[in-house]
């Protein structure tokens, strides 16, 4: 995905554009791989739930799309490598990667209740695994003169929340790490930007209690919760070549619950 392919003013005009969503099996790690399969992407869906991830391949071709689903634990080094190297060896390179994979941390779980498998197993997903993708990512995109990576952060990596410290040092470390990996790969042509979600109508939410969810909607000054093709909007936005002089940059998605 280098800086000369010609850019529609309408829309991202991602033809041919071949891209890896993680996370793709549901909430905005789906919805990303619709809203790039709408715009003329080649979407490979992974997600550890291969099933489902096959499931949203399989809705995005009978919609007249290319795309596959495949196996995937970000969480794994040799599966992260074997998945980025399985896109290549079929699709021939890779321009785009949406790493959207993560997991959220028992609710209510003060820091110092939180046992260490727990605090190890959202940092092993949400954080680690972003930094393995985007370790197989790089080098794929490095070999082919570069492309373009979002990280799904949250706004809880751009503030604090009581209860939840393993989720919330796992996505402000996911944007430590967008920053980091910008600067080092500007000179690769590789562009790394974060997508900082607020609470947002997904499977994770549904299993929260009604009186949970009316605080937190109450937090969003629009007075209500976003949805995941809302923030597929500005994923897509980033992939494209109508942002290339973005890079580093975190972009809150929030109804406003950042600027409270």
């Amino acid at each position: 995905m280098g800086p000369d392919r010609t850019t529609s003013s309408a829309a991202p005009d991602m033809a041919e554009v071949v891209c890896l969503v993680t996370g793709a099996a549901s909430g905005i790690g789906a919805a990303s791989a619709v809203r790039l399969s709408a715009a003329g992407a080649i979407v490979v869906c992974a997600d550890l739930d291969e099933a489902g991830a096959r499931h949203i391949a399989e809705k995005l071709v009978a919609g007249g799309g290319i795309a596959e689903g495949i196996a995937l634990d970000v969480a794994d080094e040799n599966s992260v490598a074997g998945a980025v190297d399985q896109v290549v060896a079929r699709c021939g390179r890779l321009d785009v990667a949406v790493n959207s994979a993560g997991i959220t941390a028992p609710p209510r779980t003060g820091i110092v209740e939180t046992t260490a498998n727990q605090w190890r197993s959202v940092l092993d997903v949400n954080l680690t695994g972003v930094f393995l993708c985007m370790r197989s990512e790089i080098a794929a995109m490095s070999r082919d003169g570069g492309g373009a990576i979002v990280n799904l952060a949250s706004v809880l990596g751009l503030v604090g929340r009581a209860e939840q410290a393993a989720y919330v040092a796992s996505k402000h470390g996911v944007i430590g790490l967008t920053r980091a990996a910008a600067i080092e790969c500007a000179d690769r042509k590789i562009r790394v930007n974060a997508v900082c979600p607020g609470y947002i109508e997904t499977p994770m939410i549904d299993q929260m209690p009604s009186e949970g969810r009316a605080l937190i909607t109450a937090r969003h000054p629009v007075r209500r919760l976003g949805t995941a093709e809302e923030v597929a909007e500005v994923v897509a936005f980033l992939a494209s070549d109508r942002a290339q002089f973005v890079t580093g940059a975190q972009y809150a998605v929030d109804g406003g619950y950042t600027a409270m």
